[in-house]
């Protein structure tokens, strides 16, 4: 699909679905403040929550290492 933009394949518009859904689960988690949460639910919640972050550093770092492997830099946003 061509625009003024540029073209677009289907590739692109997966890989912009990706981004928005990657951005939107940025955004739900910068959302969570379990200082905010009562002692029981929080230990109520503790296996779920463990488990959450684990599996999320894990797949963090697969996607970081496939960025390193292609010879590409993980770099911090420089602030305006």
């Amino acid at each position: 699909m061509c625009r003024a933009q540029g073209c677009y394949s289907l590739s692109n518009m997966r890989t912009n679905e990706e981004m928005a859904r990657l951005q939107a689960a940025v955004s739900a988690l910068g959302d969570l403040d379990v200082s905010a949460w009562p002692e029981a639910a929080l230990k109520d919640q503790l296996g779920q929550l463990s488990a959450a972050l684990v599996a999320l550093d894990a797949l963090l770092t697969r996607v970081a290492d496939d960025v390193r492997a292609r010879g590409l830099r993980i770099e911090e946003p420089v602030s305006a």
